[in-house]
């Protein structure tokens, strides 16, 4: 049965002596009055009659002076079931469902509206909210109300998830009209309503179980599920209160000011398909293109899955709980956030929706397998850090397989639920099929204005003239040098040098002659040379530091790089106690610093210890750093002292202090646990050639680089030859897999010993490719994979077994973990038939003659690489850089070229017959006597520098652009 909404409460009104309706704002009063009168008399239902006479429907209470609802704290569903149970005191019969649903959710509404425009942020619409007639807009949309058919679909409907309902549309489009006359714009009354329509639910469930017997119907209805329903209300509530609320508020390291004290809305530049910023248009704010990501009710907008990456301390963990709790506060319930760093995951589920549900440990999610598909809760899932998970090993699932189920999540939920993610960039290498709706962004650096408004927070806190002066010259560029300005512009290292600035510790004048990876670790030595003398330092405890750990500041820094290790090989940002005092149980001297420590202060002195620096105890017992880059440094800086120890000379004899199985069980120890990351290599390397600058030169105690270089070979040669992992006896790799397996982290000794050897061969890399820019190195060290062609040692295939070899962990591990730092390695004659080799970098490579037959290496970057000769017959080599390579008489035959840049590169005498050349680019190339038989596809680039001459094939080839043939006049 269809009822128009105007008959419905005609139906109400007819219980009392009616009288004529005269305005809105007379109606309104009535209300006001009859609400107040039922507030002070209580149960007496004839109070009601003058609020029932008088009105068109509750909902007219917008209508009204709104600093009148609001102030006199109208009781709305007390009101919507006193009328109820008038009507069957009077009639004796039982209200139908539609009457119910009418009279309920109205006063559901209200009760909704009375809250929201209640919050602090919305007093600007309570100002300009008057008493004033409707305007014709008001008039017309509660007309539309009124003429409104309720049947038995739409209340069941309004029932079962009264925000998505037809009813709640109807309301929203005369609030949002009313909205509108306060002085909001379309976009803001329209989302300001939805929220209401959204916070309505709970105050609807509750009104309908409250009505009790005044409504069996209902009753009977609600007796078994209305109770469960509030309760996950509570439990989402209680998420929000306990998870995402106190986050912006938490102390940001030791300091007593926090997160939200000194946060700026970043900035964010457009990332295409590609990965490529877009630089043309100005940066846009973070803040506001996530937002207008989330409210579009554009169809496509609602199914992309939105990816903020950004470099290490460019603020992306920070806007993730800030972001965060501005969802909770404006747009909760339409949007409720849920927060998950990605790190926390210790194993994937076989689905999404499962490995999402087993990092939220509250009722709403654990206790209902339905939660995902409750049509009363929309979710935006926020994903902090997508290049720290924490993958199980052993596990056959990938990271690529959790960004693809991502991505097929947002299809099938098609705006149900929004899926945020943030990472590192290099996140994403090596990944060959990217979901098509990831819409990426990259936080920007901090400009000058921002800077300005982060000076301004700090200014806040601390001294104004000294912070004012340490601004002044930040952004000076005569006095600052240039490297001090670029960490500036990382909100992370921002905040590191004003604090070290305001107390003191910044020596300005280091940084000077310093560089890029220089500057940077200068930039963490004085940290750490601050945070372990002075930054707890005062006139009354001038050494407070010692006090507090028992620890000098060298024994302490040592205690940290210990700690460092076992983060990184935890594979996060955390390791559990028992494993840093595990670690440090294997060194003498680190024993006695804990035992001594521990005569003073206890079993705790370690933690006591560990947390004099930016670390911080976790929930499960372990110590994590509050960011990534610290725990990189120092794992960096501890690698660096084992490499300078390798090469001291020995004594009485020996050629070194370390002898050779000391060396093995090190570098087991230390570089058999995963992948050496890009930016602790890149610290590493920055350390060690420091090291050498700086050591005086009679010192033994200082970087090596040709006997670290020869002694890291023979270590690589004798594990090409399988000899540490074939022993009958008890195995390096079984020994160190054993001790990390006794901390829960799942590595077997096949893959200890695949880690160990791809690490060392990451070391070797980068020792070459240091040497051969250094005129007195360049002859010494040369590393060679397989060995130098034509010599005797030469393995063509030493390297494809290799990889053949990381394949036992995953067909793209060696990819993933070496084929970023092969940058000009010697492969010449190489055998790498098949190879998986996406995204690797190669630039500057000696690959000439080397066996690329049908290899996998899209994405890659052949810049200045040299493969004249290579083979690189029916290879992927989509998206591919060859800008400067020399590709002279390379076989590209049946090759996928498709979208690869070869803009000045040599192609002479290439075959490059049945290759796919779509939207190539060849400016300035050089194809003179290359073969292009067969097809020429689609749209390629060229100019008036690429050299065609004697270009075999054109002729006959299918879909040569005709411009271009009529350049070579072909036609």
């Amino acid at each position: 049965m269809r009822k128009r909404l105007s008959h419905i409460w005609r139906g109400f009104r007819e219980l009392f002596s009616t009288e004529t309706l005269e305005t809105t704002v007379e109606s309104g009063k009535a209300v006001l009055e009859g609400a107040k009168t039922l507030q002070e008399q209580g149960k007496n239902l004839e109070l009601l009659k003058p609020l029932v006479e008088q009105s068109s429907s509750l909902l007219e209470v917008l209508c009204s002076p709104t600093v009148q609802v609001v102030g006199a704290g109208l009781p709305f569903v007390p009101i919507a079931i006193a009328i109820l149970r008038l009507y069957r005191h009077i009639t004796r019969k039982e209200p139908i469902l539609e009457e119910c649903v009418t009279l309920l959710s109205q006063a559901a509404y209200l009760e909704s509206f009375k809250e929201i425009i209640s919050l602090p942020d919305n007093q600007s619409i309570l100002a300009h909210w008057n008493s004033k007639p409707h305007t014709e807009a008001v008039r017309k949309q509660l007309q539309k109300l009124g003429d409104f058919e309720l049947d038995a679909k739409a209340t069941r409907r309004a029932i079962v998830s009264f925000p998505n309902s037809e009813l709640a549309q109807e309301y929203n489009q005369v609030l949002s009209a009313r909205l509108q006359q306060a002085g909001l714009g379309e976009d803001e009354a329209r989302t300001f309503a939805e929220r209401v329509a959204f916070n309505s639910e709970p105050h609807f469930i509750k009104a309908l179980s409250q009505a009790g017997e005044s409504v069996k119907q209902l009753a009977e209805l609600y007796r078994n599920g209305g109770l469960e329903a509030l309760k996950k209300y509570d439990s989402i509530d209680q998420y929000l209160e306990e998870q995402i609320a106190p986050k912006p508020d938490e102390p940001v390291f030791n300091e007593t000011f926090s997160f939200r004290d000194i946060y700026v809305p970043l900035k964010a530049r457009n990332v295409d398909k590609n990965g490529d910023m877009d630089d043309k248009p100005a940066p846009c704010d973070l803040e506001t293109w996530a937002k207008n990501i989330l409210l579009d009710q554009d169809a496509n907008k609602k199914r992309q899955v939105i990816f903020i990456q950004g470099g290490p301390g460019r603020g992306k963990s920070v806007f993730c709980r800030m972001f965060a709790d501005w969802v909770r506060q404006y747009l909760h319930p339409m949007w409720t956030p849920i927060l998950i760093r990605l790190r926390d995951i210790d194993e994937f589920q076989p689905s999404l929706e499962e490995t999402l549900r087993s990092r939220v440990k509250y009722d709403f999610a654990q206790s209902d397998d339905g939660w995902l598909t409750d049509a009363h809760k929309r979710f935006l899932f926020i994903l902090d850090g997508f290049d720290e998970l924490r993958i199980e090993r052993s596990s056959n699932q990938s990271v690529e397989r959790f960004l693809r189920q991502i991505g097929t999540f947002q299809f099938d939920y098609n705006g149900k639920h929004r899926v945020l993610i943030t990472g590192r960039a290099m996140a994403l290498h090596g990944i060959d099929r990217l979901p098509a709706n990831l819409e990426r962004v990259e936080i920007a650096e901090m400009n000058a204005k921002l800077q300005n408004q982060w000076f301004t927070n700090w200014r806040k806190h601390f001294d104004t003239d000294k912070s004012t002066a340490f601004q002044q010259f930040l952004q000076d560029n005569d006095r600052c040098p240039k490297q001090v300005q670029e960490l500036a512009k990382e909100p992370l290292l921002l905040y590191m040098l004003a604090a070290m600035h305001r107390d003191d510790k910044l020596d300005i004048s280091k940084f000077e002659q310093a560089s890029g990876t220089a500057a940077k670790i200068l930039a963490y030595e004085q940290a750490l040379d601050w945070v372990l003398t002075k930054q707890r330092s005062d006139d009354r405890h001038p050494d407070l530091n010692y006090e507090l750990t028992k620890q000098n500041p060298e024994a302490l820094r040592r205690l940290l790089a210990e700690a460092a290790v076992c983060v990184v090989q935890s594979g996060g940002e955390s390791a559990s106690m028992q494993m840093v005092k595990a670690r440090l149980q294997q060194d003498d001297e680190a024993r006695q610093l804990i035992e001594r420590a521990e005569k003073g202060l206890g079993e705790e002195a370690l933690k006591t210890a560990l947390s004099a620096f930016y670390l911080k105890s976790n929930s499960s017992g372990g110590v994590e750093f509050f960011h990534k880059s610290f725990g990189e440094f120092l794992c960096a800086e501890r690698l660096k002292d084992s490499l300078v120890e390798w090469t001291e000379p020995g004594r009485r004899g020996k050629t070194f202090n370390i002898d050779d199985k000391q060396l093995y069980e090190q570098i087991y120890d230390l570089l058999g646990y995963g992948a050496l990351t890009q930016e602790i290599v890149e610290y590493l390397m920055g350390l060690l050639i420091g090291d050498g600058q700086d050591a005086h030169p009679t010192s033994s105690n200082k970087f090596q680089p040709v006997q670290l270089f020869q002694r890291l070979e023979d270590f690589y040669q004798r594990w090409c030859d399988g000899e540490f992992i074939d022993s009958t006896e008890e195995t390096l790799p079984q020994r160190k897999a054993r001790e990390l397996q006794k901390q829960g982290i799942k590595l077997g000794q096949r893959q200890v010993d695949i880690y160990a050897g791809l690490n060392v061969m990451i070391l070797l890399l980068e020792l070459h490719r240091y040497a051969q820019e250094r005129d007195d190195l360049k002859d010494k060290i040369a590393f060679y994979p397989c060995g130098q062609k034509d010599s005797e040692g030469f393995d063509e295939t030493r390297l494809l077994r290799i990889i053949g070899y990381s394949y036992c962990i995953n067909v793209e591990k060696f990819s993933v973990t070496v084929g970023q730092f092969l940058s000009k390695a010697n492969l010449s004659g190489a055998n790498l038939f098949g190879s998986n080799l996406n995204s690797s970098n190669f630039s500057g490579a000696d690959l000439s003659d080397a066996n690329l037959f049908g290899s996998n290496l899209n994405s890659s970057n052949f810049s200045a690489a040299n493969l004249s000769s290579a083979n690189l017959f029916g290879s992927n080599l989509n998206s591919s850089n060859f800008s400067g390579a020399n590709l002279s008489s390379a076989n590209l035959f049946g090759s996928n070229l498709n979208s690869s840049n070869f803009s000045g590169a040599n192609l002479r005498d290439a075959d490059l017959r049945g290759a796919d050349l779509r939207d190539v680019d060849l400016r300035g190339a050089d194809l003179r006597g290359a073969n292009l038989s067969n097809e020429l596809f689609g749209d390629i680039r060229w100019d008036e520098n690429t050299k065609w001459e004697d270009v075999k094939g054109l002729q006959t080839a299918i879909n040569v652009p005709k411009p271009l043939r009529q350049k070579l006049g072909l036609e």
